[in-house]
């Protein structure tokens, strides 16, 4: 769905003592995410986080604009890798098959990391304020699916179809997310990961929409 690049928080061991080191984008994120675990989302504020990381609260604001941004990560980032991604495929592959791909591939995580991306889409899906502040990030997300929809069907990005593709790419990806936080929610074993249910979804809704492609 709309994944955001973060590394696996780093042992709290490891870190050296003595002058902290310039706190990165990345680092003032896993920070963050580590007080959500422990706190929860609501009772965190920027000054905590600001805090745990060793930096004023005026320089959290040039990282992130608020405490919301941080769970996404570098998001812009992220959807101009999924556009580089999309822009490689030929022409004869079929667009559903190139944005399933894509899906899947831009999705894929760390075996190290996954425990933290369990963590920061069950605050995305499941956190009200985050549900709320998400409606921008989703609408970013159909805009990359939408752009190449629209010049495999040759029309408008705004045109009915190019929508239809990305909200449906969208709904399949977030059943995809909310069925691999449960399978975690119910302690099972051995069940599909993440880029399964992923590809799973999007195979289902493919035939359909691919219907709509002109054949060349």
């Amino acid at each position: 769905m709309l994944n955001s690049s973060s590394q696996s928080p780093a042992d709290p061991a490891s870190v050296r003592t003595g002058r902290k080191p310039s706190t990165s984008r990345g680092q003032l994120e896993q920070h963050a995410l580590r007080l959500f675990a422990d706190r929860g989302f609501d009772e965190v504020t920027v000054e905590d986080i600001a805090s745990a990381a060793g930096i004023g609260r005026r320089t959290f604001f040039r990282y992130y604009r608020s405490k919301n941004d941080v769970v996404w990560g570098d998001f812009d980032g992220e959807l101009q890798r999924m556009r580089e991604l999309l822009a490689a495929y030929p022409r004869r592959t079929p667009m559903m098959d190139a944005l399933r791909e894509t899906i899947v591939e831009f999705n894929r995580i760390d075996a190290a990391q996954l425990p933290w991306h369990r963590l920061r889409m069950s605050l995305i899906l499941e956190i009200p304020a985050l549900q709320a502040h998400s409606t921008l990030r989703y609408a970013s997300w159909r805009a990359v699916v939408a752009e190449f929809a629209a010049h495999r069907l040759g029309q408008p990005h705004d045109a009915l179809l190019p929508q239809l593709v990305a909200h449906v790419c969208l709904g399949a990806s977030v059943a995809a997310y909310q069925q691999w936080l449960r399978q975690d929610e119910r302690g099972d074993q051995g069940a599909a990961d993440l880029c399964a249910f992923l590809d799973e979804a999007h195979r289902a809704i493919g035939p359909g929409l691919q219907a709509y492609e002109p054949r060349t």
